[in-house]
């Protein structure tokens, strides 16, 4: 066992919280709150999570319960285990293996991975590097000719499917990279960085591998026309330039024929939407309350969209997933999977390609534990039988 394995071994890591404060004291403040925080007073964010605090289990006691079987068929694809990694932007900033290392976690593991396009590493590496299905989280940063260009390119590669996200016509406002200067010590001078510059310096370790990767990596994936790769400064600025719309679907469906699947549903309308436009799947989403604050927990919203859906189409759930339980409710409430994003990411901050490891092993034991203790022998069986809901949700 390597150092970086034991760093994140029991009893060091036990659950996914635990990675946080390792992931903390790794990485600069600037870096460890872009992945920890949410926008304005992050009140969605906080609600991820404790919405499963009122979902509670009704288990079937004195049950014989030999192999549980974790495998989940999704977008025509088999999958070891009912949660794929979710996109996380700027994963090189967190950890110089980045993207690649998370695809490389997810394939070992049996699943599959979606790579942002926010992302440091070029895709076709990131493919590459997985011997599971690799999926491609697109935004039309650039403009409809950078986007074509990412399209074709993971088409050549083999990506498995397209993962369209639909609630980024602007970047939420997330007031801690506000205060840590995260736009500054991106894209400002020398001058602007020098007030946040210790919190980098503090982190020695980090700083050493940041350097030997090569420094601020640019977007490989976005190569605008003429213009060449985009480089990592503004994002918002080119987020707010490329807002997607329900018309953009048929010029992305003219360029990939494969699986689409819209991210950022929370209305039984945008889920009926997304039917009349030809997608084989949704994920029920707020964007990890990092855009627009104020909105509906993911799990409380999933209901909505299960029974809007009916079946015609797969439901995914990302936002507030921590812990084997939390998959579990969800899919007792309808999500075919679900999408894990800062479970995976704090083990990638604490312990690069190791901790990407060690969260899939606890959520895999997580799982199997709780089917177990549930007395149900596969993710198959589960449903809402298995689960009390408030009374206010059944409105």
């Amino acid at each position: 066992m390597t150092k970086l394995q034991r760093s994140v071994a029991s009893p060091n890591v036990v659950c996914i919280e635990d990675f946080r404060p390792i992931a903390r004291q790794r990485i600069p403040k600037s870096v460890f709150d872009y992945l920890d925080g949410g926008a304005e007073g992050e009140i969605t964010l906080r609600e991820n999570c404790r919405i499963f605090n009122d979902v509670t289990f009704r288990p079937r006691h004195a049950v014989a319960v030999g192999k549980v079987n974790l495998g989940v068929r999704v977008l025509g694809l088999d999958l070891a285990l009912p949660f794929l990694l979710a996109p996380v932007g700027y994963s090189r900033l967190m950890h110089p293996g980045g993207e690649v290392s998370a695809a490389r976690a997810a394939g070992r593991a049996g699943t599959g991975y979606i790579l942002s396009t926010i992302s440091g590493h070029k895709l076709e590496d990131v493919r590459a590097g997985s011997t599971g299905p690799v999926f491609y989280q697109l935004y039309l940063m650039g403009g409809r000719g950078a986007a074509e260009g990412a399209i074709d390119r993971a088409r050549t590669a083999g990506f498995n499917a397209l993962v369209v996200t639909i609630d980024t016509p602007v970047s939420g406002i997330r007031e801690r990279d506000y205060r840590n200067g995260m736009k500054e010590l991106i894209s400002g001078t020398l001058l602007q960085k020098i007030p946040f510059l210790p919190q980098v310096l503090s982190r020695p370790g980090w700083l050493f591998d940041y350097l030997r990767d090569g420094g601020l990596p640019g977007l490989p994936n976005v190569i605008i026309p003429g213009k060449g790769e985009m480089p990592l400064v503004d994002i918002n600025a080119a987020l707010a330039e490329s807002t997607p719309t329900w018309a953009d679907l048929k010029w992305i469906r003219e360029h990939w024929k494969g699986p689409i699947v819209i991210k950022g549903v929370l209305t039984a309308d945008d889920a009926r939407r997304a039917i009349d436009e030809g997608v084989v799947a949704i994920s029920v989403s707020n964007h990890g309350g990092r855009q627009l604050d104020g909105l509906p927990a993911s799990l409380r919203a999933l209901p909505e969209v299960v029974e809007a859906v009916q079946g015609r189409i797969e439901v995914f759930m990302d936002g507030g997933i921590r812990r084997g339980t939390d998959i579990v409710k969800a899919l007792c409430l309808g999500a075919n999977a679900v999408l894990c994003g800062r479970a995976y990411a704090y083990g990638l901050a604490a312990a690069g390609e190791a901790g990407v490891d060690r969260a899939i092993e606890i959520l895999r034991t997580d799982l199997e534990r709780t089917l177990r203790l549930l007395g149900c022998d596969s993710v198959a069986n589960l449903d809402r039988s298995y689960v009390n809901v408030p009374k206010s949700w059944e409105a």
